[in-house]
């Protein structure tokens, strides 16, 4: 399967399966009415689906290898950045927090190495 054409077959195919999937679940909750535990248990959804991309890159330094303590520097600015968030409920803050905590750890490491 080396023929650009081939590719853009793939593509194209893929692409509207994926769009399809997306448009039936839109389609489908237009017409049905949820039932108040899953419309609630579906506004938890957004901050589970970061939380599982966050912390993974959080707390692995490589791959297989967990790092618990002040010798990771994500972990430290994560804990920074959501005393952040917590105080201020800006999501600039918490941004700009974790930024600077992560880069200050970073070089503070390094200059102690």
């Amino acid at each position: 399967m080396s023929s650009p054409s081939a590719w853009w077959t793939v593509i194209l195919v893929v692409g509207a399966l994926n769009y399809l999937s997306r448009l039936s679940f839109i389609a489908v909750f237009a017409r049905v009415e949820m039932s108040p535990p899953v419309a609630r248990a579906l506004r938890f959804v957004p901050a589970a689906m970061l939380t599982a991309i966050v912390v993974p890159a959080v707390v692995f330094v490589a791959p297989a290898t967990l790092v618990f303590s002040y010798t990771n520097p994500k972990l430290v600015a994560a804990l920074i950045a959501a005393l952040v968030a917590w105080r201020t409920k800006s999501a600039t803050a918490t941004m700009a927090a974790g930024m600077v905590a992560l880069w200050i750890v970073q070089w503070l490491l390094h200059a102690a190495a």
